[in-house]
């Protein structure tokens, strides 16, 4: 299979459309069995509930190419099952869970010229999504939804290397006690944009957002949790029920313990002992882990002990361990790599 004639090293992080994508419909009670398909636009009425009351929810993930030359995702029946839950917070029809790795699939094997060669730093970014289709006047629920799949390559988050950023303590609050912070809704998203929008006016890179109750712990970014490593090389991450479950947080607590022989621990962090840590990163799909160097804290900055240079030593050594596994390098726990091709 002869790849697209692609600068694979220059492309960037943006949309691209690939030739193929997943979809399908949900109608009178039921799921038909989906297809792919060659266009990408999509045509729903203007009273949609999607435009009317933002009745979405999405997942993100990639593929690449691994060092034996084969296809793969990475644990896809956890972003299946996440999807799963956001769509049932939504009151949404759940698509089912082994149709959407099913559908994951179908459509990077579609694509896989799209797929960035081994060694490019580039991956197939695979974006499944939902939403209500169907006109919807009152406020209520949906009776018909599209479920999506589609892919777009992109480039190395960092390019030449992973700079630690500065972030700031919003004043916004990103989710509310019992809402729905927790799911992957796309309202969630949109409700962060003005305080990004003001975060990068103001010469940041990214929002640290506090628990809306008491403004005193720590809960994530607008699109990534967080990781602390204590001066002991202890790895913390937030514990709150108003945060998103990170597929690649979790994966990295895996490998700190099971990999790299590192106390972890889940648990509340508070704003006041931030300062006490020596590494801080941020995790998530896209960059894996964009490191910290400084928070600033209404005018008071809280600089990480390993600096605005480089990662620190065990954020760099967790960010090698888990590319290691994606890439086919290091031995992956079972089931984490999904082979497509």
């Amino acid at each position: 299979m002869e790849k697209k004639n692609i600068d694979w090293a220059n492309i960037g992080f943006g949309y691209m459309p690939t030739d193929y994508r997943f979809v399908a419909n949900y109608k009178d009670g039921a799921w038909d069995e989906g297809e792919l398909t060659t266009d990408a636009n999509i045509t729903i009425s203007e009273c949609a509930g999607v435009l009317q009351y933002a009745q979405t929810c999405f997942e993100g993930m990639k593929a690449y190419t691994t060092e034996d030359g084969h296809i793969v995702t990475f644990r896809p029946d956890l972003n299946a099952a996440r999807m799963a839950d956001s769509a049932a917070r939504l009151e949404m029809p759940v698509f089912p869970e082994d149709r959407f790795v099913d559908a994951i699939k179908q459509v990077v094997a579609a694509n896989a010229a799209y797929v960035p060669p081994y060694g490019s730093g580039a991956t197939l970014y695979v974006r499944p999504y939902m939403f209500g289709s169907s006109p919807v006047i009152g406020v209520k629920p949906a009776e018909e939804y599209q479920f999506r799949v589609f892919t777009t390559p992109v480039g190395p988050y960092f390019k030449g290397g992973a700079k630690p950023i500065t972030i700031k303590v919003s004043d916004f609050d990103r989710a509310a006690p019992h809402g729905t912070g927790h799911v992957k809704a796309g309202l969630n998203y949109a409700m962060s944009l003005h305080a990004i929008v003001t975060a990068h006016g103001e010469g940041y890179d990214e929002n640290m957002y506090l628990d809306a109750a008491t403004r005193t712990k720590v809960e994530e970014t607008g699109g990534a949790n967080f990781i602390f490593v204590t001066k002991d090389n202890k790895v913390v991450t937030p514990k709150s029920s108003t945060i998103l479950p990170s597929i690649t947080r979790r994966s990295l607590m895996y490998v700190a313990e099971h990999y790299l022989g590192l106390e972890v621990e889940e648990r509340e962090v508070y704003l006041d002992e931030v300062k006490d840590f020596a590494e801080c990163g941020l995790c998530g799909t896209a960059a894996v882990i964009s490191p910290v160097g400084k928070i600033v804290d209404h005018g008071k900055e809280i600089c990480f002990p390993s600096g605005m240079e480089e990662m620190g030593p065990v954020t760099k050594k967790l960010y090698e361990t888990l590319t290691g596994i994606q890439m086919g390098h290091i031995e992956a726990p079972e089931g984490w790599i999904c082979k497509i091709c």
